[in-house]
This record gives C-alpha cells, sequence and structure tokens, in this order.
C-alpha cells in the first residue's frame, strides 16, 4: 500500500519547495507572490478567450470581430 502515498509525498515536497522560494515570511513585508501574479494573468486571458467566443456572433454583428479567412479574391485560384 506504498505506492498511492509516494505520489502525494513527492508532490508535497515539491510543494514546499516552491514555499521555500516564496521569499520572507514576515506577513507585513509580504508582497504578492509572481507565481500568483502569472497565474491570475492566465486565467484573466482564458476568461476573456471564453467571452471572445461565446460572444463572437453579437461582436461580429457590430462589426468588431472580423472573418479569420477572409482571403482577397484576387489570390484565388480559377
Amino acid at each position: 500500500m506504498q505506492g498511492p502515498t509516494r505520489p502525494f509525498l513527492r508532490m508535497m515536497a515539491r510543494l514546499r519547495a516552491v514555499r521555500a522560494l516564496d521569499g520572507p515570511q514576515d506577513p507585513i513585508s509580504r508582497e504578492a507572490s509572481p507565481f500568483l501574479i502569472l497565474v491570475a494573468i492566465v486565467l484573466a486571458l482564458l476568461l476573456a478567450i471564453l467571452e471572445v467566443d461565446l460572444n463572437s456572433a453579437a461582436l461580429r454583428s457590430v462589426g468588431l470581430l472580423g472573418d479569420g479567412f477572409s482571403i482577397d479574391p484576387i489570390f484565388k485560384s480559377p
């Protein structure tokens, strides 16, 4: 029964190592973690992509979203 607990212990050791790199442990002098900022930016970008995807028909009708596959007819083969 040692098999399932081993990956868990490895994960916990890695999380502790990342936490040690986090910086000072004083709560007053502590700032936002760079990793936390990165996660927030990635989640915000994913939310923006999903919102554009959900509202693509409305954005296209207003003219804010163009056709991604529009090619000038001159460049099309006969």
